[in-house]
């Protein structure tokens, strides 16, 4: 994977990056709101050594005084200068904290090549932070004073000095808000785009066309993007304009008529894997924009089980088919001429308890054989492949299947089980339609179409002449992302 890959899969799990960067921005933020502020005082002791009357003294001086800095920032830390403060100032002074407590949120550091020591305790209340720095300080002068005196009495070569006492803290150090939701910001980010990836690599659902060609071992010859209209009315009425489903259903109509130059299929199965991945709709929309062309054409509501042409279309579904081929009706009787006078419908009819074996019949085999004479095209809306063997019995029958993929919903071995059933039966595989895809984003494919009118008509409409003649141009294109 290169650059591109990683941004479409970001483009196209967006949402993924976006929610979980807010969830970890809140949450370092609800962290920070609900911590206990902490603040710190510091004081600043200032170590010096005696010296002598030489150079050579003063050096030695100073250098001692660095390395006691060392071993006084230990004895700064340690419960024996908590306990002996204790002591001293009393433990009311100090909260009625143990030395161990006090040790504890006590920090002692020493800038390189310096004799300058900085006390830092940090406690909940800024006072008490305060009061025990001071009293640390305080103690530790007295405290080097008498480690530094000899047994025999004289002067310590060392001594310690309180250079700044500690002052009433005004901010707490922390927490610190701003910067823990900066943080949260980055983290949240980081991990938003590794589910991302993450979860574009365990997904196992169509969505690139050349998955589903390899898989279906087909030309891919029609993309229908979704469209929130034909989930009320599946059915689209091509004359009224150039929508992208519109478009999309034409383009399908040519590369159909382009399948095979010299025998163009005919009778054409349109099944799926499961339901709901669009294939009654496509099935509708295929004969309509056939139809649209001037084609003959022949809807078949070839799912005996849900059957859903002709409640689409507003047609009577109680006889067709199943009628026929129980012997109930004649084909005549029960074909349907819809609003398009190109367009026939075969309902359903009363669904049998053994659909498979029906469609298995020579009588079947005579009812398609003698729609192939009477229309261009038999269009056969069949039920999905893995449930049951049904589309797979038709499409024996016909002179091919278009296999329909649902975008990120079919999964890869759903489809190459259901491409499966269709080789076991000798079946041929015309190509596969993806439907609902995307219109924008990773594995969108963009219908746009561009209608000028030409000067011409309008000029004639209006009763006017025209010297020149200039073309309209109409362009579809069909651009895969």
């Amino acid at each position: 994977m290169d650059v591109r890959d990683y941004l479409k899969i970001l483009q196209a799990r967006w949402k993924i990056v976006a929610v979980v960067t807010v969830v970890v921005i809140l949450g370092a933020l609800g962290a920070s709101l609900i911590a206990t502020p902490v603040y710190q005082a510091s004081t600043r002791l200032f170590v010096s050594t005696s010296t002598g009357t030489t150079v050579n003294e003063a050096y030695q001086g100073n250098q001692l005084s660095q390395q006691l800095v060392t071993s006084y920032a230990k004895l700064l830390t340690g419960e024996t200068l908590a306990q002996r403060t204790i002591d001293s100032v009393g433990p009311d002074r100090l909260g009625g904290l143990s030395a161990a407590e006090i040790s504890s949120k006590v920090t002692a550091t020493s800038a390189p090549d310096t004799v300058l020591l900085d006390l830092s305790v940090q406690d909940a209340s800024p006072e008490l932070a305060r009061e025990i720095a001071n009293a640390l300080s305080d103690e530790f002068v007295v405290m080097v004073k008498d480690l530094g005196t000899p047994a025999n009495g004289g002067t310590a070569p060392a001594r310690v000095v309180v250079e700044q006492r500690a002052q009433t803290p005004a901010e707490p150090v922390s927490p610190k808000t701003s910067r823990n939701v900066a943080l949260g910001a980055a983290i949240g980010l980081l991990l938003g785009i590794g589910l991302a990836v993450v979860r574009d690599r365990l997904d196992n659902t169509v969505k690139e066309r050349k998955v589903v060609e390899d898989i279906a071992g087909a030309a891919m010859v029609g993309t229908i993007p979704f469209d929130k209209e034909r989930e009320v009315h599946q059915a689209i009425n091509f004359h009224e304009g150039n929508s992208a489903s519109a478009e999309a259903y034409r383009e399908l109509r040519t590369n159909l008529q382009f399948l095979a130059v010299d025998r163009p299929p005919s009778v054409i199965v349109v099944t799926s894997s499961l339901p709901s991945e669009g294939k009654t709709t496509t099935a509708v929309n295929i004969a309509l924009v056939l139809a649209e062309a001037g084609k003959k054409v022949c809807l078949v509501e070839g799912d005996l089980r849900k059957p859903r042409v002709s409640k689409y279309l507003g047609l009577i579904g109680s006889v067709g088919l199943s009628s026929v081929l129980a012997g109930q009706a004649d084909l005549d009787d029960v074909l349907q001429v819809t609003s398009n006078a190109d367009l026939t419908v075969l309902a359903s009819g009363p669904i049998p308890p053994n659909p498979s074996e029906l469609l298995g019949t020579d009588t079947a085999h005579a009812v398609f054989a003698d729609l192939r004479r009477r229309f261009d095209y038999v269009i056969i809306d069949a039920s999905p492949l893995l449930p049951v063997t049904d589309a797979a019995v038709l499409s024996a029958l016909a002179d091919g299947a278009l296999v329909i993929a649902r975008h990120g919903s079919t999964k890869r071995e759903q489809l190459s089980r259901a491409v499966g059933n269709l080789h076991s039966v000798g079946a041929t595989i015309l190509g596969t339609v993806i439907t609902m895809t995307p219109l924008n984003g990773r594995g969108s494919y963009e219908y746009k179409y561009y209608y000028d009118s030409d000067p011409v008509v309008a000029d004639v409409a209006v009763g006017g002449s025209v010297d020149s003649n200039p073309v309209g141009e109409r362009k579809v294109t069909s651009t895969v992302i």
